[in-house]
């Protein structure tokens, strides 16, 4: 069913499922709203995620922006399956995601305490706010769609009780923070596979691969809105253009060149059960994360080039190289099916994430990243022009069958 959306919105609706097969699916204005607010808590993350690393403390700030960024991502992709199956868009479904809002909000202002103090109570309220909200949104789902009535009390069960063991969590000893942190991860993804055992939601493949396809858009936007402010900051020292150009250059090289790759996908045919769905959309954890962190890389690099930070010329290359390369190697595993990934014209992707992972250790590594990443948008177009061409000899032989000759 569906449910266009007015200028006021309705006052109630029956939050019964739209279709699957639903026409013209497009993502809506409080959804591209919900994103950019989101993108708020990403930049914090990312951030702070940058202060680590320049100063030095790697292992920890790659730890808590694991930790932080699970949280922002895990809200987000919530919402984002829960609406393509239950968008009604009247005025309590509105609300509701903006309470789903506010505490995305919340979130980002903890971001910081939680990376650089290890402080994670005020990111924890604002992430239980986010999903108490859903837990309202699925018990009026539960009500309004009887043929999936338990899936629904499922997901709102399953949430709650995840929820009070994150507020538990806050009051539990120090050393028992990371063991019940990686329990309750578990226990957040595996909810979603438990709730939909009863009867499947009814996403939209389209809806679903726009959605993701907007926010990494946005997220690589961040990337270059936090790399102009830190080559902003070089410039207003005593740093020449000159010093910083090739950071600059590759920089841009690099994020021109995910974007290509992420969107010369045809993500919907991917999307053809729960279990692909499952593995697609889980996998964008590390895709979000690491887009979020070349912003921060570069920013590092910058900083370094300027003679700030802690950190050696090879340690300063691998903040940016690393999550580029994570980047490349999610969207062509995502993106591919099995016997594709056997094919040899495939093996383009593996070998330059290699490359790029090489060039950690010379010099001008960021703009060797950047040179690399729009040499795999070249190859990977070569490739598909000459497969384009070979199937279409195959449906158009140049030589006349033996009856027409």
């Amino acid at each position: 069913m569906s449910h266009p959306q007015s200028g006021f919105g309705v006052w109630h609706r029956p939050m019964v499922a739209r279709l699957a097969g639903e026409e013209h699916r497009a993502a809506t204005a409080l959804e591209l709203f919900f994103d950019l607010c989101f993108v708020t808590a990403v930049a914090q993350a990312a951030g702070a995620f940058e202060h680590e690393l320049a100063e030095g403390h790697i292992a920890d700030g790659v730890l808590g922006y694991a930790m932080v960024f699970f949280a922002i991502w895990w809200a987000w992709m919530n919402f984002t399956w829960f609406a393509s199956a239950y968008d009604t868009d009247d005025v309590p479904y509105r609300l509701l995601t903006l309470v789903q809002i506010t505490g995305a909000l919340i979130l980002a202002a903890g971001a910081a305490d939680a990376l650089e103090h290890d402080d994670f109570t005020v990111i924890t309220w604002g992430y239980v706010v986010m999903r108490l909200a859903m837990v309202t949104q699925w018990l009026r789902a539960a009500r309004s769609d009887p043929a999936r009535r338990r899936s629904c009390l499922r997901y709102a069960a399953g949430i709650l009780v995840v929820q009070i063991g994150w507020v538990a969590r806050l009051a539990l000893p120090e050393d028992w923070g990371m063991p019940l942190f990686a329990l309750l991860v578990v226990a957040e993804i595996a909810v979603p596979v438990w709730a939909e055992s009863p009867a499947r939601t009814t996403w939209h493949p389209h809806h679903i691969a726009e959605r993701y396809g907007l926010f990494t858009l946005i997220v690589l936007g961040e990337t270059i809105t936090a790399a102009t402010a830190a080559v902003r900051n070089a410039l207003d020292g005593e740093t020449g253009p000159g010093d910083i150009a090739t950071l600059v250059v590759g920089g841009v090289l690099t994020v021109f060149a995910l974007w290509w790759l992420y969107f010369s996908q045809n993500a919907p045919q991917r999307l053809t059960g729960f279990r692909a769905a499952i593995l697609w959309g889980y996998g964008h954890y590390a895709v979000f994360a690491s887009a979020a962190a070349v912003g921060a890389g570069l920013a590092v690099n910058v900083a370094h080039r300027t003679g700030h930070g802690h950190l050696s010329d090879h340690a300063a290359a691998a903040t940016f190289t690393v999550p580029v390369a994570v980047f490349i190697t999610l969207v062509w595993l995502l993106h591919h099916r099995t016997e594709e990934l056997r094919s040899r014209n495939d093996l383009i992707h593996p070998v330059a994430v290699l490359a790029v992972l090489a060039v950690t250790f010379a010099p001008g590594a960021v703009l060797a990243t950047g040179i690399l990443a729009a040499a795999l948008v070249a190859a990977t177009l070569v490739v598909s022009s000459r497969a384009r061409g070979s199937m279409e000899g195959q449906a158009y032989p140049s030589t006349p069958p033996d009856d027409v000759r």
